[in-house]
């Protein structure tokens, strides 16, 4: 879930206009609720991604408006960073899109605000999604967002470089200790022409993984957080033993590298991060082959992994027209033409029903295939991130990242981000 921070693109698809996104959410027909063929009622729909995923959502309004000629779609994307500065200022004054592409981190902070739809008020299938999935999608019994498709966390590894260093493939069923001494290996036997990793423990999401494995929460019901900053420090402190040699890849490179990742630009032998990003990593590295195999953890029991929305699709509260924008949902969400259309492009498609009737071939079914690999692991998908969560993700990567350079002690970064994460809470509360 292509890495989504990096889409590069602003570009207006279809018959959008910058005056039919001022606009969002009155639609551009008389014809109230519902329209005809002759005189149709039209939805705004956004979304973040690159000229790949607009041509792909192209195709799929298309087909969508063949099949429902009542109805016209206006399309419009941009890039990831620039998506939210957008919604933010339709948001302020009262005009999101119909129908938007929407991120898990960002789903409380609107909901609770009533800015989107309650969809369980509208005729949307859910029935061919694993009822562990569709929780992420709700707040207090009301369902703001239905997922399109799933990724699951993993640690990518080069079988070539691994071979080429005398070093067995790993089978994923590891502990943290085992897994540093992987990466350890990998440094030591390359001469440091290689790097193990990134360090793992600067991904929020292998952090909650890791609180997962110990029963811990993130975030309570009330909206604080669920862990101490002692249950911070000690992820933290997880590699600390490496940082600064070949097992761990240097922020300074890190930062070199950017936008490519050290994975993909063949200087890391193995990366922890989204399954999704296979098709990124394989044409950035150049490699013939890359596998997933699951992440460590200290209870062979439980793995902390579950199935999370690689994106989700929402509607304006303030939408003219329920009934077309639910339609759409539905459609994007549920058909196997559109599964056919996107492949893995978007994660695993959610609804069994858009899954079973695609065909994944090559890079898409290395992706299928691990998340079923991973089945027996899998838990439910935690509920949408409190109000300001995106803020607190970028902000865990700064504070790790200065960790890294060697600005910050374990117990100076965890007293970093718990002031950021106490006074963001503080200010939502």
């Amino acid at each position: 879930m292509i890495n989504r921070r990096h889409f590069l693109t602003t570009v207006a698809v279809g018959t959008a206009s910058a005056a039919a996104l001022a606009a969002c959410g009155t639609g551009s027909s008389t014809a109230g609720q519902t329209g005809s063929a002759e005189n149709p009622v039209t939805i705004n729909y956004t979304w973040w991604g690159n000229d790949d995923r607009a041509e792909r959502t192209r195709k799929a309004i298309a087909l969508f408006e063949s099949k429902n000629p009542d109805i016209k779609v206006n399309g419009n994307f941009t890039d990831f960073a620039g998506y939210w500065q957008k919604r933010a200022t339709e948001a302020a004054g009262g005009g999101l899109p119909d129908v938007m592409q929407w991120d898990l981190s960002y789903l409380r902070d609107y909901g609770q605000r009533n800015q989107l739809l309650d969809l369980s008020t509208v005729n949307i299938n859910t029935d061919a999604f694993e009822k562990s999935l569709l929780p992420s999608g709700q707040i207090k019994g009301k369902t703001y967002g239905i997922p399109t498709s799933t990724n699951a966390f993993a640690v990518y590894y080069d079988p070539a470089k691994l071979a080429g260093l005398g070093i067995a493939e790993p089978s994923g069923k590891w502990t943290y200790k085992e897994f540093n001494e992987f990466l350890t290996e990998v440094g030591t036997k390359s001469s440091g022409a290689l790097f193990g990793s990134t360090d793992y423990t600067g991904v929020w999401w292998m952090f909650n993984i890791w609180l997962r494995q110990n029963n811990i929460e993130a975030f309570t019901e009330d909206g604080k957080l669920g862990f101490t900053k002692d249950d911070l420090k000690k992820w933290w402190n997880l590699p600390a033993g490496l940082r600064g040699t070949p097992a761990i890849v240097s922020e300074e490179r890190v930062t070199q590298l950017a936008p490519k990742s050290p994975f993909g630009s063949n200087v890391t032998a193995t990366e922890v991060t989204w399954d999704n990003f296979m098709a990124g990593y394989l044409a950035d590295s150049g490699a013939k082959e890359l596998k997933l195999v699951p992440v460590p953890s200290d209870d062979p029991d439980n793995l902390g992994l579950f199935l999370k929305p690689s994106m989700l699709m929402v509607a304006s509260a303030k939408t003219k027209f329920k009934d077309a924008a639910a339609r759409f949902i539905d459609f994007m969400v549920n058909d196997p033409e559109v599964g056919q259309i996107f492949k893995t492009s978007r994660g695993v498609p959610a609804s069994k029903t858009q899954r079973d009737g695609t065909t994944f071939e090559g890079t898409d079914k290395l992706v299928v295939d691990y998340e079923k690999s991973i089945e027996q692991y899998l838990k439910d998908a935690p509920e949408p991130p409190i109000v300001g969560f995106g803020t607190l993700e970028t902000s865990f990567k700064r504070v790790a990242s200065d960790l890294n350079f060697g600005k910050l002690t374990v117990d100076g970064a965890a007293d970093a981000w718990f002031k950021e994460a106490e006074d963001l809470i503080k200010q939502n509360a």
